[in-house]
């Protein structure tokens, strides 16, 4: 029997009457383009999910801040070019900044293929408590946590903080356990997120692309694409996948080819 997700902001915990919200959770990666603005006031730490975690977000907020004010810095931590002046800019007002729930922050080519502007309303509530986003700022965030627009990556260095891994790791893991305690995980973030806070037991995804000789390699960008549709296929089903063949069946249904490798792991071929 499904108990029903504790979702965040007041979300309806229900898709309809007496139908509660099954145990998903499939984590997103985050993406380097973000939206800009936003619709909201700014951030305030303690709404985000996961509030265990706020002394670790303020610790590299304040750290983001501070290196904003050496741009010469910022290029070199972050791996900017010189053209990144927003981008320096963007991490200068995070505390400041308006806000977008994280699901609209975040774009490109996972987040196009996802197409969260054509859920419907319930589809959108099934979204916000379905899908999370690895951040390296924030750990990882629900849909409907409202966030700055940002600028770190996975595998950068802040000045006198060791490896955001590291950051990470004691803190992110076990808050990520309580989170998804008994739940259904599908983790679609790539490898540096994962390093940043493992769920165990997740089920992974790896996309391939198959070439006329048999053969298959791994392509970044049909890697993000059908990752996107099969969060979008999570999203939309009326399915309640318990296990991986319940998933591969979700994917199936909407068009994608799987394999099942492990019980907790897929392989999606293009």
């Amino acid at each position: 029997m499904h108990r029903v997700v504790l979702v965040p902001r007041g979300l309806p915990q229900r898709l309809g009457p007496g139908v509660p919200y099954p145990v998903v959770l499939v984590l997103l990666p985050p993406s380097e383009t973000k939206s800009d603005g936003g619709a909201h006031a700014p951030l305030e730490l303690a709404e985000l999910s996961m509030p265990q975690l706020t002394a670790v977000r303020e610790r590299l907020i304040g750290a983001l801040v501070d290196l904003a004010g050496d741009p010469e810095a910022t290029r070199t931590a972050l791996g900017l070019g010189k053209g990144a002046e927003a981008e320096i800019a963007r991490n200068a007002a995070l505390r400041t900044a308006p806000t977008h729930p994280a699901l609209q922050r975040y774009t490109g080519v996972l987040y196009d293929a996802l197409d969260a502007l054509s859920f419907t309303r319930v589809q959108r509530d099934k979204a916000r408590a379905r899908l999370a986003i690895g951040s390296a700022l924030f750990g990882v965030v629900r849909a409907g946590d409202r966030i700055p627009a940002y600028r770190l990556s996975g595998g950068s260095k802040l000045p006198g903080l060791p490896t955001l891994s590291a950051v990470w790791r004691d803190e992110l893991a076990p808050a990520l356990t309580a989170e998804t305690d008994g739940d259904l995980v599908i983790d679609l973030r790539s490898g540096a997120y994962q390093q940043l806070g493992r769920v165990p037991g997740a089920i992974t995804a790896d996309v391939v692309t198959e070439h006329a000789d048999g053969s298959r390699s791994v392509v970044s960008h049909f890697n993000k694409h059908h990752k996107g549709l099969l969060a979008r296929a999570l999203v939309l089903t009326r399915a309640d996948p318990t296990d991986v063949r319940g998933v591969a069946r979700v994917a199936r249904k909407a068009g994608l080819r799987v394999e099942i490798v492990s019980p907790t792991e897929l392989v999606v071929v293009t």
